[in-house]
């Protein structure tokens, strides 16, 4: 008789995935670089007067615009946002939610505020969704429209009186403050990796590259931060 194996499966060992999207599942595109960010921070914080920080902001909803300046599509979007579009290059809109970027002629990126709970929940399908809705209904649509792009770029802050010349060393825009401004907000390269550069403060810029370079990118600025280091200095003759 022909012996038969009976194959039992084996129990999962995995929990099963907690509400929508698994929140409780979330890794930011640079968490694999949260102590290297604290060390290069600290590795600078002594001389106050060259100090620069860096940190990732994660999880900020995220979502792009499309709609031409003046149209009945852009009034609905403006309304919806409670903030109007910023009307040329380099402009930057806040409102209570979100600051809207110019990225084009008839092209925005709402960025919003950073909630507490951002590490477990995602806005940004709600946020589209409502957004979205204010456009009207399919076939009685406003032209215009609304996508969540949360998920494709983070965002890197970096503050402090040295934040501009480790800026300065991998982007060739001039970031002087007679030509680049508080809140203005442009698209450029840095490091050959295009991002967006926001000017948050006086000393204070957010830089926005796509999830799949935020490695590379925080790299490069931790790298870019070692010349403001303060370094110990030894005592001649001392071992």
């Amino acid at each position: 008789m022909a012996e038969t194996t009976v194959v039992t499966p084996l129990a999962s060992t995995h929990a099963p995935l907690a509400g929508p999207g698994a929140p409780g599942l979330r890794r930011s595109p640079a968490a694999q670089l949260a102590d290297a960010f604290a060390a290069a921070t600290a590795a600078t914080a002594a001389d106050a007067a060259r100090a620069v920080a860096v940190r990732e902001v994660p999880f900020l909803p995220q979502l792009g615009l499309r709609a031409v300046a003046g149209s009945a599509g852009a009034a609905a979007l403006e309304s919806a946002l409670g903030v109007s579009l910023p009307s040329g290059h380099g402009n930057t809109t806040s409102g209570a939610e979100f600051t809207v970027l110019w990225i084009g002629p008839d092209e925005f990126l709402a960025v919003g505020t950073a909630g507490a709970d951002a590490s477990s929940s995602d806005r940004g399908p709600s946020e589209a969704a409502r957004l979205s809705a204010a456009l009207g209904e399919v076939g009685a649509r406003t032209p215009g429209a609304v996508v969540d792009l949360s998920a494709n770029r983070t965002t890197f802050e970096l503050t402090g009186p040295s934040a501009r010349a480790v800026l300065e060393k991998g982007v060739s825009f001039d970031l002087h403050p007679r030509h680049f401004a508080v809140g203005q907000a442009i698209a450029t390269v840095l490091d050959h990796v295009p991002v967006l550069v926001w000017k948050t403060g006086e000393d204070a810029y957010r830089i926005l590259p796509r999830a799949s370079f935020a490695d590379h990118v925080g790299r490069w600025l931790i790298d870019a931060m070692r010349e403001f280091a303060v370094r110990e200095l030894t005592a001649p003759g001392a071992r």
